[in-house]
């Protein structure tokens, strides 16, 4: 029985358990108190399973703690699917099975309940089983899938005449960029590179397809030269969030090629971009952010069913789980690169 369950058997105060950043460096477990769905089309989700992703190292480890943080119960978790148990939404009743998608920087799926709004959760299929712990961790993967197809709908959107797509190259072998390895193929790209430290990430790229190249032990610019001829990516995304990565990507870009800026940056304020040599190229710079304020929330729909169908492939993110208590355990496991896991889970 969770702290919760047994203070409600008590008829005590009802706090639950949550994670707590008080400061850059440290992640806890601790109580708060219940959210409460006050407000029209709010609603309460008890999570079943949460993700981490490459930002909440950031916000956690790297600098980028959000003022608010420190107050905010499951920060900064914002991957996460679960069971609506408190509504005051028409379109998402109690009982609900649903993904969770708040706005990055004010996650609060690394908790037991959190409160959301009806603009920031997408209903699971129907016939997902809330037993089917696997299930549900394969359809999670709906929220990084969904930014994914967010931001290549801006990365390389459909022009008239289109755009050569001979080479992709992709730095960083994450979920994110291996999500991107498949949209490059299904967009019809030949060529496919992908970067990355670790051998067992680069394994999953190349049964999906892609040319790994596994740094800095291989230059990744050699390999982008040789398979595209000597003229560089057609796309280059940057999908780690390092400033030396983005001077590189902008390196590797063909003329007229288009630099695709996903991981989110080191730091807030000023960064240095090779500017000089974009625009000698005519490069478009093109970040992504925000899919969750996407009306409608139409990336992430579709990533649902086309995981719910078989279209994409998220076997390799089912990584190890981790119980929330364990979760500085965890989050230090993925800011070493996961030991060569892909995901790694949360279940509160």
């Amino acid at each position: 029985m969770s702290p919760t369950e047994r203070a409600r058997a008590g008829h005590e105060e009802v706090r639950m358990r949550g994670s707590h950043v008080p400061a850059t460096g440290t992640i806890t477990v601790v109580d708060w108190p219940d959210p409460e769905a006050r407000e029209p089309g709010q609603l309460v989700v008890r999570m079943l399973h949460a993700s981490i992703c490459g930002s909440d190292l950031h916000a956690v480890f790297h600098g980028l703690l959000h003022a608010e943080g420190p107050q905010r119960p499951g920060y900064p978790g914002h991957e996460g699917v679960g069971t609506v148990v408190s509504s005051r939404s028409e379109r998402f009743p109690v009982g609900t099975l649903v993904l969770t998608v708040p706005k990055g920087e004010m996650g609060g799926c690394f908790a037991e309940l959190q409160l959301l709004d009806e603009l920031h959760v997408v209903e699971l299929p129907a016939g997902t089983d809330p037993a089917d712990s696997v299930q549900l961790r394969r359809l999670m993967m709906a929220q990084q899938y969904g930014t994914c197809l967010y931001a290549m709908r801006q990365f390389w959107p459909v022009e008239t005449p289109a755009r050569r797509a001979n080479t992709c190259a992709i730095m960083g072998a994450g979920s994110a960029g291996l999500f991107f390895v498949q949209e490059a193929r299904r967009l019809g790209f030949q060529h496919v590179v992908v970067s990355d430290l670790e051998p067992r990430r680069l394994d999953v790229a190349r049964a999906l397809g892609a040319v790994p190249v596994r740094v800095p032990e291989a230059d990744l610019a050699e390999v982008v030269a040789q398979v595209s001829g000597g003229r560089g990516a057609d796309l280059v995304i940057e999908a780690v969030g390092l400033d030396v990565l983005r001077d590189q990507a902008v390196d590797l870009a063909a003329d007229r090629g288009i630099v695709g800026f996903f991981g989110l940056p080191e730091r807030h304020g000023h960064t240095e971009v090779p500017l000089w040599t974009a625009f000698r190229k005519n490069l478009r710079l093109q970040a992504s952010v925000a899919a969750q304020s996407e009306p409608g929330l139409t990336s992430f729909r579709e990533a649902l069913r086309r995981i719910s169908e078989g279209e994409i492939d998220v076997e390799y993110c089912l990584g190890p789980e981790f119980p929330l208590e364990r979760i500085a355990e965890a989050m230090q496991t993925a800011e070493e690169q996961g030991q060569g896991h892909v995901k790694l889970t949360i279940t509160p």
